[in-house]
C-alpha cells in the first residue's frame, strides 16, 4: 500500500489546498497521513496572539489550538483519513510576530524555527516512509509556510513532492505574493480535477474548520461558492516523478 504524507503548516492548510487529492488517494487504496506542524497550545496568550483568538469570538480562557486540533480530527475523518498528526511547534504570533502584516512580511532575523522543524520532519518522514510528499509553495507569503518549505528543502527527501498552491491565498489578490516562486518556477506543473464525491468530501472537510471559515470565506456558503469557482481542480508543482500507477491524470 503506497503512503502519502501531507505536511501542513497550520490546521487547515492541507485540506484547503489539497483535500481533493488527499481524499482521492485514500479512496484509491493509499495510506494518507496528514501532519500539521504549528499546533502547540500556549497557555495565557498575550498581545497579537490573544487578538487572533478574540477576533473569532473565542473567550481568552479557551485553548484555541486544542479547539483547532479537534477541528482537524473532524476534517481528516470527512476525507476518509486516519487521525492526523500534530507536531508541537508554536505559530508565528507566539514567536514574536506582532501584527497581521508581519505574518506576510520577511521572516524575522531571530526566527530560526525552520532549524527546529527540520529534524522533526526528518523523523516523521523516516517513520512514515512516504512514497509521496505534499507540501505548500508558500503562496501568500505567510512566514509559517515559508519556514516549512525551508525546513523540508533542507532535508532533500528522496520521495517525490507535490507542492500545492496555497488556497485561499491564491484567490485573495489578482497577483498573490509568492516569495518562493523561483524555487518552483522550473518544476513541472500538475493539475488534477476531482469527481463530485471527492469535491463534496473536500467541502465537508473544509467546513469542519468552523473557527476559520467565517473570516476566511464569510461562512460555509462563502466557502462552497469559492470552492465551486475552483471547478474541482487543484494545482501543484512536482519535484521528482509520481509513483506509478497514480490514480489521477493531469486535468485537461
Amino acid at each position: 500500500m503506497p503512503t502519502a504524507l501531507a505536511l501542513s503548516p497550520h490546521l487547515d492548510d492541507a485540506v484547503f489546498s489539497a483535500g481533493g487529492l488527499l481524499t482521492t488517494l485514500a479512496a484509491g487504496g493509499w495510506r494518507v497521513v496528514m501532519a500539521t506542524i504549528f499546533t502547540q497550545s500556549v497557555p495565557a496568550p498575550q498581545g497579537f496572539a490573544l487578538a487572533c483568538q478574540l477576533d473569532k469570538g473565542l473567550a481568552p480562557d479557551i485553548d484555541y489550538m486544542a479547539l483547532r486540533r479537534a477541528e482537524d480530527d473532524a476534517a481528516a475523518e470527512a476525507l476518509g483519513l486516519a487521525a492526523p498528526r500534530h507536531l508541537p511547534f508554536r505559530e508565528a504570533p507566539h514567536r514574536g510576530y506582532a501584527c497581521a502584516p508581519e505574518l506576510f512580511a520577511d521572516v524575522r532575523a531571530d526566527d530560526a524555527i525552520d532549524r527546529d522543524i527540520a529534524p522533526a520532519l526528518a523523523d516523521l518522514i523516516a517513520a512514515e516512509s512516504p512514497d509521496l510528499l505534499l507540501a505548500p509553495q508558500a503562496v501568500g507569503g505567510h512566514v509559517d509556510h515559508v519556514q516549512l518549505v525551508r525546513a523540508l528543502r533542507s532535508l532533500a527527501p528522496a520521495a517525490p513532492i507535490l507542492w500545492w498552491r496555497d488556497f485561499p491565498y491564491t484567490v485573495r489578490e489578482a497577483t498573490p505574493k509568492e516569495p518562493l516562486a523561483p524555487l518552483f518556477a522550473d518544476l513541472p506543473a500538475r493539475a488534477f480535477a476531482f469527481e463530485t464525491e471527492a469535491q463534496a468530501r473536500k467541502l465537508a472537510s473544509c467546513a469542519a474548520y468552523a473557527s476559520q471559515i467565517g473570516f476566511q470565506f464569510g461562512g460555509r456558503d462563502g466557502l462552497a461558492e469559492r470552492l465551486a469557482r475552483e471547478a474541482g481542480t487543484e494545482r501543484y508543482r512536482l519535484t521528482g516523478t509520481l509513483p506509478q500507477p497514480f490514480p489521477l491524470a493531469d486535468a485537461a
